[in-house]
């Protein structure tokens, strides 16, 4: 009896995630509003009715996927900074993070991207949150004199852009290169505009 517990909770489990990564290609493809739950069931070889299993509806499986994974991502980008001791180190291992992230998965990256803008404004402070690992990091570097004193918000956007807008371009075919081929240049990038020495 166990075994056969523990069989049907491990494929409810992979089912779930089968189903998660179907919808992400299809929200990546035709957005979130145009995709329909039959397309994502059937993507995911199951029944409509086993979606409903395991999620409310297609809104509830596309915030899952954005909360869930925006905050495994912030924590990941946090725990990459936290051994390093220098700004520029913490730079440096934050751009190589996203842009090893974007390597790895470039569907899931694509999706946090894109479904940022309506999801955003749903995300309590208590979530783990990339922009403000980011923001902190520049915040307690401009407290401690590492950097020229200013608005840590408008710095930590300007980094984020730096960044983000070169993982669009990637997604768009414009840059063709691995973003990881390409963190020095963004890091080295990211410190000039922090430091003041570049005019946006």
């Amino acid at each position: 009896m166990n075994v056969h517990y523990c069989v049907a909770v491990k494929d409810g489990k992979a089912t779930k995630a089968r189903i998660s990564r179907a919808a992400l290609g299809l929200f990546v493809e035709k957005g979130v509003a145009e995709t329909t739950v039959r397309e994502i069931a059937a993507a995911a070889g199951v029944a409509e009715g086993t979606l409903y299993r395991h999620f409310a509806g297609k809104d509830d499986l596309a915030w899952e996927l954005f909360a869930k994974n925006f905050a495994i991502f912030a924590e990941g980008l946090e725990s990459s900074q936290e051994k390093e001791t220098s700004l520029p180190g913490k730079v440096s291992v934050m751009v190589r993070y996203f842009c090893t992230f974007f390597d790895r998965d470039p569907v899931l990256f694509s999706y946090l991207l894109l479904a940022q803008h309506d999801y955003l404004k749903r995300v309590p402070p208590e979530l783990p949150n990339p922009v403000d690992v980011v923001h902190r990091v520049i915040w307690r570097a401009m407290s401690k004199g590492e950097l020229p004193p200013g608005d840590a918000a408008a710095a930590a956007a300007m980094v984020l852009g730096i960044v983000l807008q070169s993982a669009v371009f990637r997604i768009y075919g414009r840059i063709t290169a691995d973003l990881t081929s390409l963190s020095e240049q963004l890091s080295a990038a990211c410190l000039r505009v922090l430091k003041g020495e570049v005019n946006l």
